[in-house]
């Protein structure tokens, strides 16, 4: 099946283009992927009627398209649902555009792209050179969608081509009459009502010698043809370039027109996720309010509007730098020496430290002081600088913009910027360089719209009142106002942080509540108890505690510190601190956020460290270079949270993890926090995917060392492993009030091959207790010798079923499941479990004692010998287990 198609929201190019496409494939179907533009509808509608087929999308099924023709446009989130059909088998892609290429375009099997005015003039040059007929209606079609994308001729992107497709087909008999119908018409009174309404809200920005007019305008209802009022308002104030954000029903669009070279639309909206050409462009801005949307709007324009390089004139000179191979100690030297708190490391570990610009190498990181220090209290000195450089940065050419340098060092907190040029470090810019420019320049100060009240996405915090209300409960939001309160009223900031604030942004109730106070966080603890009710536990040491409501709900509470670790892998010294500082010792960054609870400023977000970029983004990242040195047991809680939140841990995270692999942190540890990270990966839903990732991450050789080589993550391995996650869930739907810890049957079929030693080596190493080990080896050994003997044969009879497994705990069990080689060991464990084991003798000691029968010893065997007939169907009632109890215990 071939199909036709355009963008969504189509306008006379798609239309026009999908019409004469259709002569090229004869056999294909038109289809739009959505909805037209208002006067692209009325067209059809009063002059097509019904000469030209489009398919309905409904009506067509995508897995039997095997050629595709997209016109005027490349970008796949464009075409809506025929973005599915891009994975049919050996499908083929034709590409029709005029566009300005990007990085996110579709790659066709065939492409005739030109950079004219319409994509309509491509196709009618292919309808010249083929030489094929075009009729009357055809000529005035293929007109409309021409005239309408270069502004009847005028606007920067006409090209000769586009005047000659035009006379063509002038020609072939394109009636101009029609097509100003249909472009231009008289405005209505809501029209022009609107556009006095953009007057008040114009305003100019100057930028780079440019006038930029920005516009915003909020509407209750839609309003068809909101692009005509735009470009009507442009001709009437005579304007070189118009920016118009209008909010509609709750969602922002932005509207942009140019009339200069300087100022590119199409890479303005491509910033938001929109498209179009140099003086024509949109978007749909989703997810942020009108003024993060001004605001994002004046960076892009400063970006984009050929502003003047500032680079050459900011940075600092001579350079210095290291290889990759200095070490701690020396970098130190270096940095007391000149003075400086960050270097450039370089690639070439031939090279010497220079303080001039050096022949051309690669920047592969930075190296703080901060860091440099951190390193050496843990006596890390001899190891190079490239362990623990920060490698996720970006590098500038001498032509970067002010608004580059901002971006780098406000938006994304990179402290040192290097600056080359051909291949040579030419220089670095710094945040205090930065710093310098806007104080000695304020014209070059980063701006805020809307007045000093507004607020602004530089912010470090925002209020998220409304995400609160819409996700959490009533009674939830009473509780953390009632924190604030009481933390107010004992001269305390109280805050909730941590994965609760992580998933409320995300709209998900999370009710592992965590409380860090600036203040006593004891002291707030038994002052909230107080008003509550319920009870309360503390931990001096850690200045931490418990509090357990009256109604269950549990919450932890902190005091906001500082921890500093004495050497590598120990457990945190803690110090009071203030809140920034509590959150900067996070583990990552989509937890090192915050949620004001006191009164006044109840549901205002702190959030230092752009963690919310991390978190739209999906990234796991650590918030220092030596965040695993000081306690391994990150890695897990990275690769778990990875693997549940379907996130990924960032390049620059991974390679510290790979670092500390190499220096053998977790042999060096029997840290009990590195087993809890582990139990926690078992309690997940599906842990085989974070087993997977630990193996990636050569991370088995340590949690295992003594079951190596044995230990391999093989088909044996995962198929025990499988088999332990489906016995787990198989336990979780029968809904027995039984609970069950999975850590322990995943723990059993880990070590499926192990020996009861190394069972013991395990828990010795992290701690686990005595008693809990012993019974780890005795359900081990007893399922494995069970598990032999129901491989040779099941048994004919219940009891010899119910004798052979009632000494077999739930976890037992499991882990039976799980290394059971036929099916028939499952069912029979399932029948146990379901309904064998339930079963019980309908005597008890009175009836014994009534039929003459003398407490004792005897007693345990009359009842084992009850079950057991009655699990073979032996007897019944309680008429027959006397009548059994008679005939084999004499009285």
């Amino acid at each position: 099946m071939k199909v036709i198609t355009t963008h969504l929201n189509a306008d006379f190019d798609g239309l026009a283009s999908m019409i004469a496409a259709q002569k090229l494939y004869p056999d294909a179907v038109m289809a739009f992927p959505g909805s037209q533009e208002k006067n692209v509808r009325r067209f059809i509608a009063e002059t097509l009627h019904h000469r030209y087929d489009f398919t309905r999308l409904k009506y067509i099924d995508l897995n039997q398209i095997d050629t595709l023709i997209v016109v005027d446009t490349r970008q796949k989130r464009r075409i809506g649902e025929f973005a599915k059909c891009l994975s049919n088998p050996k499908l083929n892609l034709h590409l029709y555009d005029h566009h300005p290429d990007t990085e996110d375009d579709m790659q066709g099997n065939l492409e005739t792209i030109a950079p004219v005015g319409a994509t309509i003039t491509v196709i009618c040059g292919v309808l010249q050179e083929k030489k094929i007929s075009v009729s009357q209606e055809e000529a005035t079609i293929y007109g409309l969608g021409i005239y309408e994308d270069t502004g009847s001729l005028t606007h920067m992107t006409t090209t000769p081509d586009d005047l000659f497709a035009a006379a063509w087909l002038l020609k072939k008999g394109a009636q101009l009459d029609i097509i100003s119908q249909f472009l231009s018409y008289d405005l209505t009174a809501r029209q022009v009502s609107l556009i006095h309404e953009l007057s008040k809200t114009a305003k100019s920005y100057r930028i780079s010698g440019i006038e930029a007019v920005v516009i915003n305008l909020t509407l209750e209802e839609y309003e068809d043809d909101f692009s005509l009022i735009v470009r009507r308002f442009m001709i009437m104030e005579n304007l070189d370039c118009l920016f118009a954000l209008v909010s509609m029903e709750g969602r922002i669009y932005l509207i942009a027109r140019s009339r200069v070279p300087e100022v590119n639309t199409g890479a303005i909206a491509r910033d938001f996720n929109g498209g179009g050409h140099a003086s024509a462009a949109s978007a749909t801005l989703r997810d942020m309010t009108m003024i993060e949307a001004q605001e994002q709007l004046i960076r892009s324009l400063h970006r984009h509007i050929k502003p003047q390089a500032i680079a050459g004139e900011m940075l600092s000179q001579p350079v210095i730098s290291i290889p990759s191979n200095t070490s701690i100690l020396e970098a130190n030297s270096l940095l007391t020496r000149y003075n400086i708190t960050a270097l450039p490391v370089l690639a070439d570990a031939d090279s010497e430290t220079a303080t001039t610009p050096l022949p051309p190498a690669k920047i592969v990181g930075t190296i703080s002081r901060r860091i440099v220090e951190k390193a050496i209290h843990h006596n890390l000195g001899t190891f190079p600088v490239s362990d623990y450089m920060t490698t996720d940065i970006e590098v500038l050419p001498l032509s970067a913009t002010l608004s580059d340098i901002e971006e780098l060092i406000i938006e994304h907190r990179q402290r040192l910027i290097p600056i080359i040029h051909e291949q040579r470090l030419e220089g670095v810019i710094t945040r205090t360089d930065l710093l310098n420019m806007l104080i000695n320049d304020p014209g070059h100060m980063p701006q805020d719209l809307g007045g000093a009240d507004a607020p602004s996405t530089r912010e470090k915090s925002k209020n998220v009142l409304q995400l609160i209300s819409e996700t959490l409960d009533r009674d939830l939001i009473i509780l953390l106002r009632t924190i604030g309160e009481v933390a107010e009223d004992i001269g305390f900031k109280a805050y909730a942080v941590g994965g609760f604030v992580r998933d409320l942004l995300q709209k998900q109730k999370n009710l592992d509540l965590d409380i860090v106070v600036e203040g006593d966080g004891i002291i707030f603890a038994k002052q909230l108890v107080k008003t509550l009710g319920g009870r309360v536990r503390t931990h001096d040491r850690f200045k931490t505690a418990n509090i357990t409501l009256a109604n269950g709900f549990k919450i932890d509470v902190a005091t906001a510190r500082l921890e500093y670790y004495e050497y590598p892998a120990a457990l945190p010294t803690v110090e009071l601190s203030s809140i920034k500082l509590d959150l900067y010792r996070r583990d990552f960054t989509i937890n090192a956020m915050a949620l004001q609870l006191n009164p006044a400023l109840f549901g205002t977000l702190i959030d230092f460290f752009s963690c919310q970029n991390d978190l739209k983004d999906k990234l796991i990242k650590v918030l220092h270079n030596l965040s695993f040195v000081e306690d391994p047991s990150r890695i897990l809680r990275a690769v778990r949270f990875e693997k549940r939140m379907d996130f990924k841990i960032a390049r620059h995270t991974e390679r510290l993890i790979h670092g500390a692999v190499k220096m053998d942190l977790f042999g060096k540890t029997n840290n009990p926090r590195i087993f809890t990270e582990l139990k926690q990966i078992f309690e997940e839903e599906n842990p085989i995917l974070a087993i997977r990732r630990l193996a990636d991450l050569e991370l088995f050789q340590f949690l295992w060392p003594d079951l190596l080589p044995n230990l391999k993550i093989d088909r044996r391995f995962l198929h025990i492993i499988r088999q332990a996650q489906q016995a787990i869930s198989w336990f979780h739907l029968l809904y027995l009030d039984e609970p069950i810890e999975p850590w322990r049957v995943y723990l059993l079929a880990i070590m499926a091959r192990s020996r009861p030693r190394q069972i013991e080596t395990f828990c010795e190493r992290f701690q686990i207790h005595d008693h809990i080990c012993r019974e780890l080896i005795i359900q081990k050994l007893t399922a494995d010798e069970i598990g032999n003997k129901l491989y040779g044969r099941i048994p004919e009879k219940n009891s010899e079923i119910n004798q052979m497994l009632k000494n077999l705990t739930n976890e037992g069990l499991l882990y039976l499941m799980a290394i059971a080689r036929k099916k028939e060991i499952k069912k029979t464990v399932s029948l146990y479990v379901t309904s064998l084991r339930n079963v019980q003798s309908l005597l008890n000691g009175d009836d014994l004692k009534k039929l003459g029968y003398i407490p004792g010893e005897q007693f345990k065997k009359m009842f084992s010998d009850i079950t057991d007939a009655r699990l073979d169907g032996l007897v019944k009632s309680r008429e027959d287990e006397k009548q059994f109890i008679l005939k084999h215990f004499p009285r």
